[in-house]
């Protein structure tokens, strides 16, 4: 299982006070000294932490794998197509929402979604669909040519309960192999952490994790290259 560190917190930290400190982009090079398989970032509609300046920094720059989680939107897709990343997550949008809330609903918006693929795929950029561990979902992506989904983990990394957890764990599970079945790469993210993180060592089937929050967390009191190596202790 592979790991990508979210550097979107760092960027956070920068524009708190409006200046050019926290560099994230020094953040995912000192990420891939620390062993990343990627560096993730969500160049959002509002760009309330990555923007523009810093994706292209990062396409230029690090020499692992650079994912751009996005909205299907034109803007977006057009800065995505003239930078190049290796991947693309397509992940739902709210300005009012702090993070992320869950995933995108592939049945209700399957032709945008598949306009957005198109486009991607021509620049030759792999896709990938944020969703919930949802079989028909997952049969959607499958349907419009996606090539990875990322599982939102976020259900299974809030729950209250451990039987709350463990049903979730289990819908994970189930869609994971279903994915797998379909030919998709499967990847994971959401509210993992250092706690977590270690269960998913038991699904071998999902590709990579994508985390961001925790290992930032950590990091401003351990610093970043421990904390990074502490997580790929963890997962590997």
């Amino acid at each position: 299982m592979k790991f990508s560190l979210n550097v979107d917190h760092i960027a956070t930290l920068r524009n708190s006070r409006g200046e050019n400190d926290p560099e994230p982009v020094i953040a995912a090079l000192l990420a891939e000294q620390a062993g990343v398989d990627g560096i993730v970032v969500h160049l959002r509609e509002d760009r309330r932490h990555i923007n523009e300046r810093d994706v292209r920094l990062l396409r230029e720059l690090i020499t692992t794998k650079l994912d751009l989680e996005m909205a299907a939107t034109d803007e977006i897709i057009k800065i995505a197509c003239d930078v190049g990343p290796e991947l693309s997550t397509i992940v739902p949008e709210r300005r009012q929402e702090l993070t992320t809330e869950g995933g995108i609903n592939v049945i209700d918006n399957i032709n945008r979604l598949k306009d957005a693929i198109s486009d991607l795929h021509g620049a030759d950029i792999l896709v990938s669909l944020f969703i919930e561990p949802n079989i028909d979902q997952i049969d959607a992506a499958a349907e419009i040519n996606s090539d990875f989904i990322e599982i939102h983990t976020g259900v299974f990394a809030n729950a209250v309960t451990e039987e709350e957890q463990f049903d979730e764990l289990d819908k994970i599970r189930t869609a994971v192999k279903h994915a797998k079945k379909l030919g998709l790469g499967v990847n994971a993210g959401h509210g993992l952490n250092y706690q977590n993180i270690k269960i998913f060592r038991e699904i071998p089937d999902i590709d990579e994790v994508s985390i961001g929050h925790a290992v930032i967390s950590r990091a401003v009191i351990t610093g970043l290259k421990e904390a990074i190596q502490d997580m790929i202790r963890l997962i590997k």
